[in-house]
This record gives C-alpha cells, sequence and structure tokens, in this order.
C-alpha cells in the first residue's frame, strides 16, 4: 500500500489525439501528502461526444493511501490504515458562456485495513456505497477564476469540498500561455474525524500536453493535529 500511494497509473507522455479529431479521454493523476496520511489517485474521464460541449461523461476514479489517526475509543491510541477506494460515477457535462459544471453519481467500494482494528471506525473492512460529486470552473474576467468540487458519500457520511480563487498570471516566464494563482480552502468531513485546509495554488500550468496544478498549506483536523499540505496533480487529453 505504501508503493501504491507513491506510484499511481502515470499519465501516458506519448498518446495525442488527432489534429483533427476532438479529444473524448481527459486521463488524470495526482498525490496528497501531509504528515498523517500519503494518497494517490488516478482515473479517466470519457466524454463520447468530447469536451467542448454538453453531454455525457463516465468517470472512473481509483484511490489508495496510508494514514494515522488517534481512536477516542481505544483510549487515544494510534491506530495506521490503508485504504483502495474505486468509483464508477456516469455523469453530465453543462458549460454556458466561461461557466462550466460537472455532475456525476454512482457507485464506490472502499477497503480499509486498520492496525489495530478500531470496532467504532465504520470505514472497515470492505464497504459498497453511493457517491455524488460536482465540479465548478468559472471565469468571471478575462483575468479571475473561481474553481471549485464537493463529493457527498453514503459511506460514514464521508464529505469532502474545495473553493479556489485565482488571477492569471502570464506563462511568459515558462514559455507557455498563462496560469493561475490565488488562495484555496478545502475540508473533509466523515464519522469521527474532520480536517480543514487552507493554501496557495497554482492551476492550468502546461507542459506539452500534460497540464498540471500544485498546491501547498496549512492543515489541521479534529485529533488535533497540523502540518503543512502538498498536492500535485496531473491531466492529459487523449
Amino acid at each position: 500500500m505504501f508503493a501504491a500511494a507513491f506510484v499511481a497509473c502515470p499519465v501516458a507522455p506519448d498518446a495525442r489525439a488527432g489534429e483533427d479529431e476532438d479529444p473524448t479521454t481527459l486521463q488524470f493523476s495526482g498525490r496528497d501528502l501531509w504528515r498523517n496520511g500519503v494518497f494517490a489517485y488516478s482515473g479517466f474521464v470519457y466524454a463520447p461526444g468530447g469536451f467542448d460541449r454538453d453531454g455525457f461523461l463516465l468517470k472512473l476514479l481509483v484511490n489508495s493511501g496510508v494514514f494515522r489517526y488517534w481512536s477516542g475509543s481505544l483510549y487515544r491510541q494510534e491506530v495506521r490504515g490503508a485504504e483502495l477506494q474505486t468509483q464508477v460515477l456516469p455523469g453530465f457535462r453543462i458549460k454556458r458562456g466561461t461557466a462550466e459544471m460537472k455532475f456525476f453519481f454512482g457507485p464506490e467500494w472502499q477497503t480499509h485495513w486498520l492496525w489495530p482494528d478500531d470496532p467504532d471506525n465504520k470505514l472497515r473492512g470492505r464497504n459498497f456505497g453511493m457517491r455524488f460529486a460536482a465540479e465548478l470552473w468559472s471565469e468571471p474576467t478575462p483575468d479571475t477564476l473561481i474553481a471549485g468540487d464537493v463529493s457527498l458519500g453514503t459511506l460514514a457520511t464521508s464529505h469532502t469540498a474545495r473553493l479556489a480563487f485565482g488571477w492569471r498570471i502570464s506563462g511568459d516566464l515558462f514559455n507557455e500561455d498563462f496560469f493561475y494563482v490565488g488562495p484555496e480552502v478545502q475540508f473533509f468531513d466523515s464519522d469521527g474525524y474532520r480536517q480543514s485546509r487552507i493554501g496557495l495554488h497554482i492551476t492550468s500550468m502546461k507542459t506539452g500536453d500534460i497540464e498540471w496544478s500544485a498546491a501547498i498549506g496549512y492543515a489541521r483536523d479534529s485529533d488535533g493535529q497540523s502540518s503543512p499540505y502538498v498536492r500535485l496533480g496531473l491531466a492529459q487529453k487523449l
């Protein structure tokens, strides 16, 4: 699981859509690291009608990681865990002007391992549930960005939300068109555990056909633990 946390399916560097064809697949991969957890995810979004028009989407996401927390039921004993998640989410894309919204809903499977076993943790063993997710990308002015996402799950009421603002920066320094820089806030919540984050993100940096994003900031959770966090994401349309 440690290997899975650091290594996700890489973005294929050689796959490119033909010049006369609209890409129909977005492949993505990312890492998330903070003091008490290391996670990696990978997947793709398939849009049979292309990404420049409204229509059906299919999102497949695989996420794995290792973590630790302090259990109240075990008299504040440290519990170490590992998890594997798979989500299959049909969805729909809506674009109005410079605003783009994506909505997904579908099943998810989670497997959790805990050492020692924590009987009060609802996320133990194999579990099946449903998940709703939504994403927003809006450019209210030529030089500003508002981006956000929310994910709501039925397993142990596991929810996440993120909101980011950005300002357009000329990419001349990196021989690219432009990218966005700005603040972000993020929140994780499940039965018995919460984490809040505030940080700075870089979005829409491009290296060849690959677009990447990154963030760094400060995180604090309901166990009273705090530390810096780092997040990196890669994406490529095929």
